[in-house]
């Protein structure tokens, strides 16, 4: 069982931000898994006293971001839901992604994913699933690891990242995961770009690995790729940065 080491706020020389930390991390303990929690459960999982999260709880739900039953079951309130579409709409229009991804998804009848980064993670923003009865299971929100993955690679390899490996794939502009972060999973990603040729994200389809064969990867590459380009054109990115990786991809199907 995890040991509550919480130290007293007039410890703290940054009460005001100590106080923040804590609550944000009230917060971040809620996931897919993991949607409601009693005191108890959210004591043991932020580490924090129970007197101490009923003060931040009282702060928490007077501004919309948790909830709390009858019966002593905490909960997100509505507020992040808000948040969360602020920040889809500025980080990309949804009238300009979404139809991209529904176009890959007919293509390749597997999910189609814009991913962006957030430190040293990686967040699903926008997401179709594949219209077939079994697909990967990742939800727009998500939070998945930088390190592992065809997006998480595509966007440590145009955030600079060095390896031979990486060069490899700033050179093609694809790259390709089988197993990594889920061994049931496979998936095939290239950059997109904005204004200044600011990197926008990872577009990515994705699927059960049994289903990526070679050939069928080969078939993927082109349609993700081309699909970074026009998403790139419509950010005011500059399409002609793709040139060189076409013509290796065109090489190498042919």
């Amino acid at each position: 069982m995890k040991k509550n080491v919480e130290k007293s706020e007039s410890d703290d020389p940054e009460i005001g931000v100590a106080a923040v930390n804590r609550a944000l991390s009230v917060l971040e303990v809620f996931s897919y898994e993991k949607r409601a929690f009693t005191l108890a459960e959210l004591s043991e999982a932020t580490g924090l006293y129970k007197s101490t999260l009923v003060r931040l709880y009282d702060s928490l739900k007077h501004f919309g971001y948790m909830d709390r039953s009858e019966t002593g079951i905490f909960t997100l309130g509505p507020r992040p839901l808000r948040l969360a579409a602020i920040y889809k709409t500025n980080l990309h229009p949804a009238e300009v992604v979404m139809p991209s991804l529904r176009v890959m998804v007919e293509r390749t009848r597997e999910s189609a994913a814009l991913y962006t980064r957030t430190g040293n993670s990686r967040v699903c923003a926008y997401r179709v699933s594949s219209p077939r009865g079994v697909s990967d299971n990742v939800n727009e929100g998500d939070v998945l690891p930088l390190h592992s993955g065809a997006s998480g690679k595509i966007l440590l390899a145009f955030s600079g990242e060095k390896g031979v490996d990486f060069d490899r794939i700033r050179q093609s502009m694809v790259a390709v995961s089988l197993g990594e972060r889920d061994p049931e999973v496979a998936a095939v990603s290239s950059p997109v770009f904005g204004e200044g040729q600011a990197l926008k994200g990872a577009l990515a389809i994705s699927g059960p690995i049994h289903r990526f064969t070679p050939e069928v990867v080969a078939h993927i590459k082109p349609i993700v790729f081309e699909s970074a380009v026009q998403l790139t054109t419509a950010f005011g990115g500059e399409s002609s940065a793709y040139d060189q990786a076409r013509e290796l991809l065109e090489a190498a199907t042919t």
